[in-house]
């Protein structure tokens, strides 16, 4: 239909026009932004009890699940920090970059491990569901890249 507001043209230098950019990086906005990831987590947990519940496997569908949930929050920890910088306008470093990411790995490799440890032989379902959600994650974020090197 007919909308109001006026069209901003692309920026040249391949960076998002200033009006579909926030003001402020909130986690609000990372949750609105990444509707389809949290859908697909909560589909990926779902069927995870749908089919360990079938052979009575409990405790493996909630590590399972656990590890999803993991994956899904370090999912929507990434894009808030991504957003954090571009709304910001800072020009991060690359020291200060890798010691973010290695923070955020470390507690991340650490909670993982913890908890399939803590609820071993199950406990490794985690790190099934951390992988598979990553690997779904990363084909969701890299599907539309690839479509629009393709046009481009």
């Amino acid at each position: 239909m007919n909308d109001a507001r006026p069209m901003t043209p692309p920026a040249t230098d391949g960076r998002p026009p200033a009006a579909d950019l926030p003001a402020k990086a909130t986690l609000g906005r990372v949750l609105v932004d990444q509707k389809k990831a949290i859908v697909v987590a909560l589909v990926l947990v779902g069927a995870t009890y749908w089919i360990a519940g079938q052979f009575g496997e409990w405790e493996l569908a909630g590590c399972i699940s656990g590890g999803v949930l993991l994956g899904l929050v370090n999912h929507l920890m990434t894009e808030r920090w991504l957003l954090g910088i571009i709304t910001s306008g800072a020009d991060p470093s690359r020291s200060q970059m890798i010691a973010s990411t290695l923070l955020r790995l470390g507690v991340l490799t650490v909670v993982a491990v913890g908890a399939a440890i803590a609820f071993w032989p199950n406990g490794i379902g985690l790190l099934l569901g951390l992988a598979i959600f990553r690997l779904i994650a990363l084909v969701m974020t890299g599907l539309p890249l690839l479509k629009e090197l393709k046009q481009g």
